[in-house]
């Protein structure tokens, strides 16, 4: 039943761990190519939500996150029981939501910097952390898992 959390753990400390290379290496600001121009590590904060939205709202985030974590660890041990994908994706959530919760709760801002420029239509995605992307793997997931599931419900629905 707990196995999975190992997985969140990792996620947390990764997480923790490249924010913290960040910020004692490098500057606000800075910017280091990495295959140029199309991605690149760029030390960058954010005091919002993604994309910077609602900047400065801290207490919203925090009774949001606190909410969601509540959640995911709730449907973790009623629903994900048996269903290994809802699992890891769940432990993927949480770690990212707790992940960037830790940024916000001791800098009072979130920090970013994963830069990626989308070649062909000339995007600058909004810059990122390794708590973003385990949430939009555990979101992407968690649809994946959800559209599975109900194909099954109505195949047996059928028989």
């Amino acid at each position: 039943m707990y196995k999975y959390y190992g997985l969140a753990l990792f996620a947390i400390l990764l997480d923790q761990w490249t924010k913290w290379v960040i910020v004692k290496n490098m500057e606000l600001g800075e910017r280091i190519a990495v295959w140029d121009p199309w991605l690149g590590i760029l030390s960058h904060r954010n005091r919002g939500a993604a994309w910077g939205m609602l900047e400065g709202q801290m207490w919203l985030f925090t009774i949001v996150t606190v909410g969601v974590i509540v959640g995911i660890i709730y449907f973790y041990h009623t629903e994900a029981q048996g269903k290994p994908m809802f699992q890891v994706s769940l432990m993927l959530l949480l770690g990212g939501a707790i992940g960037n919760f830790i940024d916000r709760l001791f800098r009072g801002e979130v920090v970013d910097f994963i830069d990626v420029l989308i070649p062909g239509i000339n995007y600058h995605f909004p810059i990122f952390n390794i708590a973003d992307a385990a949430l939009t793997i555990a979101v992407t997931m968690l649809l994946i898992t959800i559209i599975l599931e109900d194909q099954a419900e109505k195949k047996k629905v059928k028989k």
